[in-house]
């Protein structure tokens, strides 16, 4: 048998309505199919666990986490951009477990305490560049952070290269967490909180 990334499996149909979506917006910043499989599978380890993703964009990467999500888990997800927040909620406003937030990711994060999450998916600059210790913050012990985004794409926004190499550098510092550099997708760090 030969291992192949790039054949996905059990690929939720709403993720690919949802990248043409963004195709058709000309929004180029959807989570990358690889890195929405991996969300599913972290996703599935917490069964009855709270969610968070920072940066819904227009939704693919909430498809692939709700995929995976138990019955009784829930997702807040949070985006700035009322447009591809919109086609997220169009396509999976139906979803019970999910909440969509219209704010500012950094906002959002100052408001939930005393709120913790088991998972926190961040996509976009606030929780990942910036606000970051306040995102680590809301973890639980045992809870994942994902980051992507982390290797040279042609669509990143200016700034963006020059913070990744001090965010990895932060990250791999972090004495109360276990992390994985993975150089594959978009470029990713998985993280577990252990205390």
């Amino acid at each position: 048998m030969v291992m192949d990334d790039q054949t996905l499996h059990r690929s939720p149909a709403a993720a690919e309505e949802l990248l043409q979506a963004a195709r058709d917006a000309g929004f180029d910043m959807a989570s990358e199919p690889r890195t929405g499989s991996l969300l599913a599978t972290l996703a599935a380890s917490k069964p009855k666990g709270r969610l968070l993703e920072l940066g819904t964009g227009t939704g693919v990467g909430t498809a692939w986490l709700l995929s995976g999500m138990g019955s009784t888990a829930t997702l807040d997800s949070v985006d700035n951009d009322p447009a591809v927040l919109s086609l997220a909620q169009r396509h999976l406003g139906h979803d019970r477990r999910t909440r969509f937030h219209l704010t500012d990711a950094a906002a959002f994060l100052g408001q939930c305490e005393p709120l913790t999450y088991d998972l926190i998916y961040a996509d976009t600059w606030a929780g990942k560049f910036t606000h970051l210790d306040l995102a680590l913050s809301l973890l639980t012990p045992g809870g994942i952070y994902v980051v992507d985004d982390l290797l040279p794409q042609a669509s990143w926004p200016a700034g963006h290269a020059e913070r990744v190499p001090p965010l990895v550098a932060d990250l791999e510092s972090r004495r109360d967490f276990v992390m994985t550099r993975l150089s594959w997708a978009s470029g990713l760090i998985v993280m577990v909180r252990t205390s």
